[in-house]
């Protein structure tokens, strides 16, 4: 466990209450009167708007499609994941021996839930735009350039990458149905890891179907985390 002020410094922010970044460090696991999930929630709504209105500024001919996409890019698990790695993150969170044990600090979900909650906890210190300077900077330091096509994976490629780092497998895809006429068809796939089943999908094409069901194992997977 890390000495919480070099994390201060990291962030370029000193908290005027400990206990506030002490709580927004604090996975559940650790069994205390408190943990982070509350300022969690509030981090990830404020986290929403600081990324997207500064998606709005950047790209003012973008359309709200690609602006969706940026930010669904950037404003995931993956994404803070990569923000909290930024500030050594992993290093600093409370974690029962258990949650330790099983490699906790480097779990996507646990260090993207406690970036989330160290923003919360710095929007309710010192407001938004404390936590704007903080975070565009975190991602104009961690993403190399910015635009759609750089940040844009589709879900296939997300769940390839964490099936990887969380099994050591590739997700396989399985057409289990195709119904309607040649000009108006209607697919039907399955994605599996290691045999399991994690969801099924349709789609106007092979690949549509592919993506929803690959966007429904991702949520699954998430969730199973939380």
């Amino acid at each position: 466990m890390s000495d919480l002020q070099s994390l201060e410094e990291r962030l370029g922010y000193r908290f005027k209450e400990k206990r506030h970044l002490v709580e927004a460090l604090t996975h559940k696991s650790y069994k205390k009167p408190y943990n982070n999930e509350r300022l969690e929630f509030l981090g990830d709504a404020v986290l929403d708007l600081v990324v997207g209105e500064y998606l709005y500024e950047r790209f003012p001919k973008a359309k709200e499609g690609e602006l969706s996409k940026m930010r669904a890019s950037l404003v995931n698990e993956a994404g803070f994941k990569k923000l909290a790695d930024a500030l050594n993150l992993g290093d600093y969170i409370y974690i029962s021996p258990a949650e330790e044990n099983n490699r906790g600090r480097s779990k996507p979900s646990l260090l993207s839930n406690a970036f989330e909650a160290v923003m919360g906890a710095i929007y309710l210190e010192a407001g938004l735009d404390e936590v704007r300077r903080i975070t565009i900077g975190l991602i104009e330091s961690c993403y190399p350039k910015i635009d759609l096509g750089s940040l844009f994976k589709d879900y296939k490629t997300t769940l390839q990458e964490l099936t990887q780092a969380k099994f050591g497998v590739i997700p396989d895809y399985i057409l289990k149905d195709a119904t309607g006429p040649d000009h108006n068809k209607e697919f039907e796939v399955e994605v599996r890891v290691n045999d399991r089943l994690l969801a099924t999908a349709k789609g106007k094409s092979k690949k549509a179907a592919q993506q929803e069901a690959a966007h429904a194992a991702l949520e699954l997977l998430k969730k199973e985390e939380a």
